[in-house]
């Protein structure tokens, strides 16, 4: 970083990071939603538009009037069917898919920026203050409603606006050069564009502020939402994640007539390595097990840390008891392996309580206490072992000290 850098106030920093990363998915996610969320004011400003191109062409019998009348209430019927189709497809939307929405909106917007543009510059042929009036406070409230509403998207913002401003100002400027007899006349025109050129630079660096204070918001809105789900030390699922995640699992699992296992781990010798080693070394360990949990489950298993040295596996679609000793064996053999913290070679083993929904019930708590009961007997019978809580198995929670 340059010296300059290091001094440069913090809004000015913030802006340049804000640049410069991408958005982050969710928030990223958020934005393109908020793209879709506006049919009224779409529906709205279409509406007026085409009354009132319909109207003076009726009036003026003007074909170029009643063209841009029927292409915007065309490219406002497919914006309003494009909101529509989104709102089915958003929630199994990629990334990928998102930037394609995107492009479509952009392209909705451009089009009707430019018939806004279009119904400016012919309205300008004629002299008729009245019509002025109206067509370019269709532009102002077009200008307003994209600043207010897809800021968010500030290239899609800065471009349907200019594409909305410039041909309507340079129409007033040639417009206050056209002879007539009104009184003030170039001058009233010339102050008009040079109003709209004024209204438009102010409106680009009001969606610059929004666009950093929306990123900002978002960004910190689901950071904090992601802590509060979320293991500090680790970053695994915390109980309120497993809680959500379970709740689903279950959901799926009762509607298709299937099982899950709540695998209950508790490490072995994690006490003996805290006291000789010192917490550091032993926080080093538990995200080096977080780690190893995470590459023995699947994609859609869930791991959570409950606290200390307890930790949990969600397993969903478990066709067989097998499946979930399986699964089990894995984990206490990959976490047995040794560790290197500090250039030092540490060992522990775990001992693993299964208890399978819905044999051992339906309810999260109630499977904890009942594979933590099954993670007593293994603790007890040699560690480094896995076992089942039976239907007869006592729901009285035990906690074996490593």
């Amino acid at each position: 970083m340059r010296r300059s850098d290091q001094y440069a106030p913090r809004n000015q920093r913030l802006s340049l990071r804000l640049r410069a990363a991408p958005l982050p998915e969710p928030v990223y996610r958020d934005f393109v939603d908020m793209l879709f969320g506006m049919r009224l004011p779409v529906f709205g400003l279409g509406l007026v538009f085409v009354a009132v191109a319909t109207l003076f062409a009726i009036e003026w019998r003007d074909p170029i009037i009643t063209a841009l009348a029927v292409a915007a209430a065309t490219v406002t019927a497919l914006r309003l069917w494009t909101m529509h189709a989104y709102g089915r497809a958003r929630a199994a939307a990629s990334i990928a898919q998102l930037k394609c929405w995107e492009l479509r909106y952009a392209i909705g917007c451009y089009a009707f920026a430019l018939l806004l543009a279009g119904l400016n510059v012919r309205a300008l042929t004629y002299h008729q203050p009245l019509l002025h009036l109206i067509t370019v406070s269709l532009v102002f409230s077009f200008g307003a409603g994209i600043v207010s509403r897809i800021s968010v998207r500030p290239a899609i913002c800065v471009a349907s606006m200019l594409l909305a401003t410039v041909p309507t100002i340079v129409a007033l400027a040639v417009h206050a050069f056209t002879q007539h007899e009104a009184p003030f006349h170039a001058q009233l025109f010339a102050i008009q564009a040079l109003l709209l050129t004024m209204i438009t630079v102010l409106s680009l660096q009001t969606v610059g502020y929004l666009y950093r204070s929306a990123v900002q918001h978002h960004t910190t809105e689901h950071d904090m939402a992601h802590l509060a789900k979320r293991d500090a030390l680790t970053g695994l699922a915390n109980r309120l994640l497993l809680r959500e995640r379970f709740q689903d699992a279950m959901a799926k699992a009762l509607h298709k007539n299937g099982r899950l296992a709540i695998h209950y781990i508790d490490l072995d010798g994690f006490k003996a390595i805290n006291d000789r080693h010192g917490h550091p070394a032993g926080d080093i360990l538990l995200q080096q097990v977080s780690e190893r949990l995470k590459a023995a489950v699947r994609a859609e298993d869930t791991v959570a840390r409950l606290g200390g040295d307890e930790f949990v596996v969600l397993q969903i679609d478990v066709a067989q008891d097998s499946e979930a000793e399986l699964l089990a064996r894995r984990i206490i053999k990959k976490l047995s392996a040794p560790y290197e913290i500090d250039a030092t070679s540490m060992r522990i083993s775990a001992s693993v309580g299964i208890a399978m929904m819905p044999d051992a019930g339906r309810d999260l708590e109630r499977l904890l206490s009942r594979a933590d009961t099954a993670l007593y007997r293994s603790k007890t019978s040699g560690k480094g072992r896995a076992h089942f809580c039976t239907r007869e198995g006592a729901v009285v929670e035990h906690r074996a000290v490593a």
